[in-house]
């Protein structure tokens, strides 16, 4: 992606975050960057192709995360093999990157922010609220843990406990003055959790 098209996304994606999606136009995010309407529509057609492409570059960002830190890339349906072979060291690194990926990262972080505030407004941004901040993190740990604490029930419990803590320390990231002491309590978190886990197999 050549760096004004890049320029356009982070500058719509940090309005979106803000004022939200039906309240955002072209002008408002050529006006941002300082750059006309027409030379905006040389780079995107419209506000949704920009919102596309949003998504798009998270999708792709999740996956290139996932490759990098050895997690399963799919679900346990769909390659159930992969999650056999995911390791605890893994699991404990990919967290505490991904924690970092929602709050440090500003393309990231606003992207978050943006599906907080539209998932009551539209049922698409509702969908993707969940498949990117709620249910769908939720049900991958299941997956991940349940090669560690047997049944599935139990695994969704321990996923619960595990990424239910997010939940609160987003919000806490957020608001927070010190962000890096709200880091350093989700490492914990992580550390203290995973660790419990491998107790168990030992």
């Amino acid at each position: 992606m050549n760096n004004t098209k890049e320029k356009i996304l982070s500058a719509a994606l940090e309005l979106l975050a803000k004022d939200g999606y039906e309240a955002v136009s072209v002008s408002m995010i050529a006006g941002e960057l300082g750059i006309t309407k027409g030379a905006l529509y040389k780079h995107y057609k419209n506000k949704r192709d920009i919102f596309d492409s949003v998504v798009s570059r998270m999708s792709e960002l999740d996956a290139e995360y996932a490759k990098a830190y050895d997690m399963p890339e799919c679900t346990a349906q769909e390659d159930y093999e992969a999650y056999g072979q995911t390791s605890l060291k893994n699991i404990k690194t990919y967290s505490k990157q991904m924690f970092r990926h929602w709050t440090e990262d500003e393309f990231c972080s606003n992207f978050r922010k943006m599906l907080t505030l539209e998932q009551y407004r539209s049922p698409e941004m509702g969908r993707l609220y969940q498949q990117y901040l709620a249910s769908g993190p939720m049900e991958y740990m299941a997956d991940v843990f349940a090669e560690f604490v047997g049944s599935k029930a139990d695994a969704v419990q321990y996923a619960l406990e595990f990424y239910g803590a997010f939940f609160l320390l987003y919000s806490a990231y957020d608001g927070a003055d010190d962000k890096s002491s709200v880091i350093q309590t989700a490492d914990r978190h992580i550390d203290c959790f995973i660790d419990r886990i491998a107790k168990m197999k030992e």
